[in-house]
C-alpha cells in the first residue's frame, strides 16, 4: 500500500505521516520547501516525541519526498498508482495540490481501486473544497475521471509546536490526537488507518474540535500576548486568562449542544481534556505561532467569528467570544505578515468597514454591533 501526503511540516510528519506509517503504507511526501525534502531524503528514519502524561517515541520509516515545485511528474507520477492521498498543507494551498491530484487520476487505470482522497486541514469541509477544486480544474474531462477518486472528509487534532533548534527532521508533539474520518465515501473498503475512527455523521466532530481546540486555542494565545506572556503554558498558568478561555469555550459549548444535540456533560469533560492539553507545560508553544495570521483566524468561518455569528442567530451569548475577538485585534507579533497588515488596516478603515471585510459579516448581522464596538475601541487605542 502506498499513500501520498502533501504537506511534509510538523503536522505531515508527526501526525498524519506517522498514522499512515502505522497502518503500513509506504510514505511519500510532497513538498515545495527544498531544504526540508532534502533533509527527509538524507534520513532513513525520523523519531516522533510526545511529550507529557502518556508520551513516548515512535521511529517512523519507510517513507521519501519529493520536491513538487521543481519535480511534479515525479509527484503526479507517485498519485496515479498510491492508494490514499492525504493534505496537511492549510485550506488556502489546496488549489495549487488540486492540479497534481488531477494529473495523477488522469494515469491512473481505470480498473484500479479508487483513489482514497482526504485533505486533514483546520477547516470545515476541507475536502470537498479539494474536490470541487480538482473537478473545477477537470472541466469537461471530469466526468470520465470523477470515478477513479473517493473524497472523504475529516477532523484531526494534535498539538505540534514549532519544533526545538537542531531536532532535524524529528517531531515533538503532545500525545493526544484524533482524526475521525466519514464513512460513507468509502463504502466497504475505508482505508487502514489505526487510530483513526469513522463515523457516518462528521459534522458534530469538526465543529466541536474547531470550535473548542481551535478557539480555545487562538483565544489563549491573544490574550497571552494581550498580558505579555510568551508560552501557551504560562497563558493559561494565569488564572485571569484560564477564566476567560474557559468563557468563551462555555459559549462555544452552549452552540454545539444546541446545533448538533451534544450532551451537556460530555462537552464540559471535552473542554476540560482541551484545557489540560493547552496547560501541558512539556510543549514549547508560543503565543506567537499560535495567534499567526489574525485576520485569517477573524475570518467569517473561521473560530472566532464563526461560532459566534451562529451563536448570536440563536439568541445566545456571545461576550466572552466578542472579548476574544477584541484581545485578536491587539495582536502585533513584527514577524507575522498578517498581524502587520491587521494593524495597518486598523489605521486605515473606519470601524464599520474593516468590520465588514475582515470578518465578512452583514451590518445588519445581530452579532456586527458587538464587533464593531471592539473594533472602535482598538482603533481608539491606536489614534
Amino acid at each position: 500500500m502506498k499513500a501520498v501526503h502533501f504537506g511534509a511540516g510538523n503536522i505531515g510528519r508527526g501526525f498524519v505521516g506517522l498514522l499512515l506509517h502505522e497502518g503500513g503504507y509506504e510514505l511519500v511526501f510532497s513538498d515545495v520547501a527544498a531544504p526540508l525534502v532534502d533533509a527527509i531524503n538524507d534520513v532513513s528514519e525520523y523519531t516522533v516525541h510526545a511529550v507529557g502524561d502518556g508520551g513516548g517515541d515512535t521511529v517512523v520509516t519507510g517513507f521519501r519526498a519529493i520536491n513538487s515545485a521543481t519535480d511534479a511528474q515525479a509527484v503526479v507520477d507517485e498519485i496515479a498508482t498510491a492508494d490514499v492521498v492525504t493534505t496537511a498543507v492549510g485550506p488556502t494551498i489546496l488549489r495549487f495540490v488540486a492540479p497534481h491530484i488531477l494529473a495523477g487520476l488522469a494515469l491512473r487505470e481505470p480498473t484500479a481501486p479508487p483513489l482514497q482522497i482526504m485533505a486533514c486541514e483546520n477547516a470545515i469541509g476541507a475536502t470537498d473544497t479539494l474536490r470541487d477544486e480538482i473537478r473545477a480544474q477537470a472541466g469537461e474531462a471530469w466526468d470520465a475521471l470523477s470515478g477513479r477518486a473517493v473524497f472523504a472528509n475529516t477532523a484531526v487534532d494534535r498539538i505540534v509546536p514549532a519544533q526545538p533548534p537542531g531536532s532535524g527532521v524529528d517531531v515533538t508533539v503532545e500525545p493526544f490526537y484524533e482524526w475521525a474520518i466519514e464513512r460513507g465515501p468509502f463504502g466497504d473498503n475505508p482505508p487502514h488507518i489505526p487510530g483513526a475512527h469513522f463515523v457516518d455523521d462528521l459534522a458534530p466532530y469538526i465543529e466541536r474540535k474547531l470550535f473548542t481546540v481551535n478557539t480555545g486555542h487562538a483565544t489563549t494565545a491573544y490574550f497571552g500576548a494581550q498580558a505579555g506572556i510568551e508560552k501557551i503554558s504560562d497563558a493559561l498558568a494565569d488564572p485571569a486568562i484560564a477564566a476567560k478561555v474557559a468563557a468563551t469555550l462555555e459559549e462555544t459549548s452552549a452552540l454545539l449542544e444546541a446545533v448538533h444535540g451534544l450532551d451537556a456533560a460530555d462537552l464540559a469533560d471535552y473542554r476540560a481534556t482541551i484545557l489540560r492539553r493547552f496547560a501541558n507545560p512539556a510543549l514549547p508553544d508560543t503565543v506567537g505561532r499560535v495567534g499567526r495570521q489574525p485576520l485569517r483566524k477573524l475570518s467569517r468561518h473561521e473560530r472566532f467569528v464563526g461560532p459566534a455569528a451562529a451563536a448570536a442567530e440563536r439568541g445566545l451569548s456571545t461576550t466572552a467570544l466578542v472579548a476574544a475577538m477584541g484581545a485578536a485585534l491587539e495582536f502585533d507579533e513584527v514577524d507575522d505578515e498578517q498581524s502587520l497588515q491587521l494593524q495597518q488596516r486598523l489605521r486605515d478603515e473606519d470601524a464599520a468597514a474593516f468590520t465588514a471585510s475582515v470578518t465578512g459579516l452583514e451590518p445588519g448581522h445581530p452579532l456586527f454591533g458587538a464587533v464593531e464596538e471592539v473594533v472602535r475601541a482598538r482603533q481608539a487605542e491606536l489614534a
